[in-house]
């Protein structure tokens, strides 16, 4: 076991990623020396859960179930665990799993920096230890929701929508882009909202436009923009600014106006398809990912047909598409029966799927021969990795490159588009060509 040896390991999304990073420079502080996701035995560790659907919960406990017992069988070392899971289930968990020496759910660095004994230092709390790549990184520009979707947890696990003041999300830009960042991904439950609670009105624009003048970002993009309230402004600024990507991740979960209903969302059918059009005409090239949910209760087969004709009509860029799971204490898990079974469930996501799959595929095909701007993430075999600017990393497509050069991790390069796959593209340098 090593001494003074914290590793963090996380899971879930990637607010979760950001908040250990800030946790682990807390750490450093402290004297501690941190790792992430490492194999060696450490004194402590740290598990960062996800508590939002059903399969998250399940891999977080399993995790702290793995970690337990290898703690156990090292005969020494202190299991911490934060985030979602313990914030909603601690009570419940404590019992079940008492080898975890404390729980601290969501937004409480203080508190298990003051439980190990360690000075909580709130002038590094824009400062970060870099877990992966060190030329892309999230920027958390919010916390918690004020929506009321009636399946979603969020709410109830990380509180009301609390905004991060705009020079403060500056300065921590302007630390990263000095630590060698190349690509800022905003990212909240609900990027649309930001500023509201602070200054009384819709700031995203003005953020946005504040990053983009942060000397040497060469890209910003944005995750996580609500159908309602949707800020039209940040169109016109795709259409000018070349640093804002034209990717437009905008989770419309459902078509169906009944369905929609249900779900509590702001937004209807007709609404919806206004923005999509307006989207599609203000920035034509732009990327739009969306996520959709199958199986809330009461959806029927005609709902259902309904949201597959309405994905086949947009031809989205880019889709998810998961099961309704029926958390605990939504509005959703109160007042509706999970009338639809698991089955039939996953056969609707799996039609989803294979409706997107031929989209994706038609829309590659249609890329070959362009030329496009990259960014390089990684080595992996023969071909280096790379994504546009219609790609964010972990849950987009990737573009694997052949090149006779060796190429650094976070460079921008041109590239010709060679071949595709449904999820991929192949491509050489546009100066091999």
């Amino acid at each position: 076991m090593k001494k003074n040896r914290v590793n963090i390991v996380t899971l879930g999304c990637s607010k979760n990623i950001v908040d250990s990073q800030k946790l682990m420079r807390q750490l450093q502080a402290g004297g501690y020396k941190v790792a992430a996701e490492s194999t060696d035995p450490s004194d402590i560790v740290i598990i960062n859960t996800c508590g939002f659907i059903h399969d998250a919960k399940e891999e977080s406990v399993d995790t702290i179930i793995r970690y337990a017992e290898a703690i156990k069988k090292e005969g020494s070392g202190r299991l911490f665990v934060i985030g979602c899971l313990a914030e909603k289930y601690r009570h419940e968990l404590a019992g079940a799993i008492p080898e975890v020496d404390a729980w601290f759910g969501v937004n409480r660095p203080a508190e298990i920096i003051s439980h190990l004994g360690l000075t909580y230092h709130p002038e590094l709390t824009g400062e970060r230890i870099m877990t992966g790549p060190s030329h892309y990184a999230y920027l958390k520009v919010s916390e918690g929701c004020d929506r009321t979707c009636a399946f979603c947890a969020i709410p109830d696990i990380r509180g009301r929508y609390i905004s991060a003041p705009l020079e403060d999300l500056v300065a921590e830009a302007e630390l990263l882009v000095s630590g060698g960042v190349k690509e800022l991904i905003l990212i909240a439950q609900d990027l649309t909202m930001y500023g509201l609670d602070l200054y009384g009105r819709q700031m995203l624009p003005e953020l946005v436009q504040q990053l983009s003048a942060v000397k040497d970002i060469e890209w910003l993009r944005l995750h996580y923009l609500y159908p309602s309230d949707f800020p039209y402004e940040i169109l016109e600024m795709m259409q000018s600014d070349p640093k804002i990507c034209r990717y437009i991740d905008i989770p419309i979960q459902h078509i169906s106006d009944p369905v929609l209903r249900k779900m509590r969302r702001l937004h209807d059918s007709r609404e919806t398809r206004a923005l999509l059009r307006e989207i599609r005409m203000k920035v034509p090239d732009a990327a739009i990912r969306t996520t959709v949910i199958a199986g809330h209760p009461g959806e029927t087969e005609e709902d259902f047909a309904e949201l597959l004709s309405f994905i086949e009509e947009f031809r989205f860029e880019r889709l998810g598409a998961f099961r309704y799971s029926h958390e605990e204490n939504t509005y959703s898990f109160l007042n509706y029966p999970d009338d639809i079974p698991e089955k039939t469930k996953e056969k609707r996501v799996a039609r989803i799927m294979e409706l997107q799959q031929r989209i994706s595929g038609e829309i590659n095909a249609s890329l070959t021969g362009r030329t496009m701007k990259v960014i390089v993430d990684r080595k992996e075999g023969v071909f280096h990795i790379g994504r546009s600017q219609y790609d964010s990393p972990e849950v987009d497509q990737e573009i694997l490159i052949t090149s006779a050069e060796k190429i650094k991790p976070g460079t921008f390069i041109d590239v010709k588009v060679t071949g595709s796959t449904e999820f991929d593209l192949y491509a050489v340098p546009a100066k091999q060509v």
